[in-house]
């Protein structure tokens, strides 16, 4: 199986990583040098240091990209489907860097571009692994990977059939669950410890964390709000907490 990331900043991160196995790079345009520079200059460097084919095209794979409303920037990459991980290997990252564990958990989030947008927070902010679940959730496609930036592939993504029996298991580890809720009732982000090993729950955009996964987490954080909306997206929120985790790793 194969796949067409798109984006320039995704298909550089892509060639970078070398996660993935790589076919061909599509270019838009004719073959003119002049006409490269920066980050399309860097793409085009990187595939050649990994001999990957390139091919100069006018229309047709573009034209359908842009029938679909995708930007693709003028650029495309054809690549094997994304690699999935275990847990184990997310906790193995952890040990290696030197840390207790850091870890993003969405319960079954939908959006790609919340996803896309989580995952380049947490790529930032140092997380050794994302937990998602295998059905009625966002996977990670080209659009995602788009979304993030093409942090996704330098991420380890762990995806399960069962979030809450992964929580079972990270607790048995000894890593503490905080799961993101707005409730009135609930202890605002300023009075949790966020600086062990953590896993950080974040719930879907439109009910939020399930009753048994809220059940599970060993403690609940809520984003007081002072404006007039009543609470952040999905994205926004879990990326506020990522950075006070690793505020708090810091202090």
């Amino acid at each position: 199986m194969s796949e067409l990331l798109y984006g320039r900043h995704a298909v550089l991160e892509a060639l970078r990583a070398r996660r993935r196995r790589i076919f061909r790079l599509w270019l838009e345009g004719d073959n003119n040098a002049s006409r490269l520079a920066g980050t399309l200059a860097d793409i085009v460097a990187a595939a050649e240091a990994e001999r990957v084919p390139l091919r100069h095209l006018r229309g047709g794979l573009f034209d359908k990209l842009r029938s679909e409303r995708v930007n693709a920037q003028g650029v495309a990459l054809e690549v094997d489907d994304y690699r999935y991980v275990d847990i184990e290997e997310c906790l193995r990252a952890a040990q290696k860097s030197g840390e207790p564990p850091l870890l993003l958990i969405l319960d079954h989030l939908e959006d790609p571009q919340n996803l896309g947008t989580l995952i380049r927070t947490a790529e930032a902010m140092g997380v050794h692994g994302i937990v998602i679940p295998e059905r009625r959730a966002a996977r990670i496609t080209p659009a995602v990977c788009n979304a993030s930036s093409g942090a996704v592939e330098h991420m380890q993504v762990a995806q399960v059939v069962n979030i809450n029996r992964t929580i079972e298991m990270l607790k048995e580890r000894n890593v503490w669950v905080a799961g993101l809720d707005s409730a009135p009732d609930t202890p605002p982000l300023e009075q949790a410890r966020l600086d062990g090993a953590l896993a950080i729950v974040v719930g879907s955009e439109g009910s939020g964390l399930s009753r048994l996964t809220r059940e599970k987490c060993d403690f609940l954080v809520r984003l007081p709000m002072h404006g007039s909306v009543e609470s952040l997206n999905a994205a926004v929120a879990g990326s506020i907490v990522l950075y006070a985790a690793r505020q708090a790793r810091a202090a």
